[in-house]
């Protein structure tokens, strides 16, 4: 792959100096971010720890790890998706950064696997996770190392449900931060993040008009929201489906129309998934659905629609564009599948745009000097950043924003805190 002074896998080091170019672009949009930067490389909160990251290596993954970097932190990146790495940031971070990465896109299964082995052998105090991926091979093979490690943060919904199940189960070895339960996190990263990132996606890989078509949503969590207020913005008619019965109800208040998938499998011509879970879209869907459907996956694993499964009633794959297969079914029909069933918005395109990951990595890093401020003082569970830090965070964006808001008078503060007339 790469002969260089510090060990990892990247594609090609040549390709650092662009990967550095991006990494500055992001910054210049992450002021939170840069800011928190700038203090901890005063404190070195992290100073003799050691950090693995598995997340997406984006330029703005890379910024993240760099700002950890900056306040002591001996890291390790690897990537938490075989096909959304950047290259040229990976370049950039073994290069000007001296970030060993093992992260080359379009990795094999196997290569994947290894690079977190390599995650783990970094034998890591505290640890970014995507998805619980390196936490849950540490807990299944390498329990012993649990002791030692003070804390994760968890950035995605589907790593929350896996940590979840591990406290309620009594397993989890060390405390964790869900960031993804933080207000300034999934409020904006997954609403407006994921709506604007997902439709990228679409347009890139297919490039074809979302106006008129009937765009079906699997899942109605704060991404699936934000899916659908974009898909109703470009001019679609919306089709939501849910198994939870508040958000179908609040999808409905929406104006969206909510029904089963087995029905609206009948109707859509843009299917994306947005739920965490396992073959809400599966073989009985797809072989119902019209002629020339796109299917996509905007959740963090490929088992959201079943690709797998479909290929046995499949006649032929053809490469239509990178990022685009035409899957000819048995029954005469064909579906379009998006980026094999992956992320589409990190495959087609480039994920979330710095400004909304400057909040959500805002909270990672602060995540993490949490759980080292407090270690030895908290619980082997799933916690949430105290609110006060969602709201210093959301001050820091407004105050990068030039936005300015009122404050509460002497008078307003006690009569809000009294119980008198």
């Amino acid at each position: 792959m790469v002969a260089t002074e510090i060990k990892c896998e990247i594609k090609d080091i040549t390709l650092a100096q662009q990967g550095k170019k991006q990494i500055d672009w992001a910054f210049k949009d992450m002021p939170v971010l840069k800011q928190i930067r700038e203090r901890f490389i005063k404190e070195q909160p992290f100073k003799g720890l050691k950090l693995s990251a598995c997340v997406h290596v984006t330029k703005e993954t890379a910024a993240l790890c760099t700002v950890m970097q900056a306040g002591g932190a001996d890291a390790i990146l690897v990537a938490s998706n075989p096909l959304s790495t950047q290259d040229d940031v990976a370049a950039a971070l073994v290069k000007y950064y001296n970030i060993p990465v093992f992260a080359v896109a379009g990795e094999t299964v196997d290569q994947y696997k290894q690079h977190i082995e390599e995650a783990i052998n970094h034998n890591p105090d505290i640890i970014i996770d995507d998805g619980c991926d390196i936490v849950s091979l540490i807990h299944d093979k390498r329990p012993d190392l649990t002791g030692k490690i003070i804390g994760s943060t968890e950035e995605t919904t589907t790593g929350i449900i896996r940590l979840q199940a591990m406290e309620k189960q009594g397993t989890l070895g060390f405390p964790a931060v869900g960031v993804n339960t933080s207000l300034t996190k999934h409020l904006y990263d997954n609403r407006y993040g994921t709506g604007q990132s997902s439709f990228d996606g679409v347009m890139r890989a297919a490039n074809i008009l979302v106006a008129g078509k009937t765009v079906v949503v699997s899942g109605y969590g704060w991404c699936g929201k934000g899916v659908a207020l974009r898909a109703k913005a470009l001019g679609a008619n919306v089709i939501v489906c849910e198994v939870d019965p508040l958000k179908a109800l609040e999808a409905a208040m929406e104006g969206y129309r909510v029904m089963p998938i087995s029905q609206a499998a009948k109707e859509g011509d843009i299917f994306l998934t947005v739920t965490g879970d396992k073959h809400v879209i599966d073989v009985e869907h797809l072989m119902s659905m019209k002629d020339g459907v796109f299917v996509g996956n905007v959740g963090h694993f490929d088992w959201e629609i079943n690709v797998g499964g479909i290929k046995q009633y499949t006649k032929e794959i053809k490469q239509i564009r990178p990022n685009l297969e035409e899957y000819v079914l048995n029954n005469g029909k064909s579906i379009y599948v998006l980026c094999q069933g992956r992320l589409v918005n990190l495959i087609a395109a480039e994920g979330h745009p710095a400004s909304v990951m400057d909040m959500s990595f805002a909270n990672q890093a602060l995540g993490i000097e949490f759980l080292v401020k407090n270690k030895g003082k908290l619980e082997n569970k799933l916690y949430t950043l105290p609110v006060e830090v969602d709201m210093k965070i959301a001050q820091l964006k407004l105050s990068s924003m030039g936005i300015e808001i009122d404050t509460l008078t002497e008078e307003q503060k006690e009569y809000l805190n009294s119980w008198k007339i």
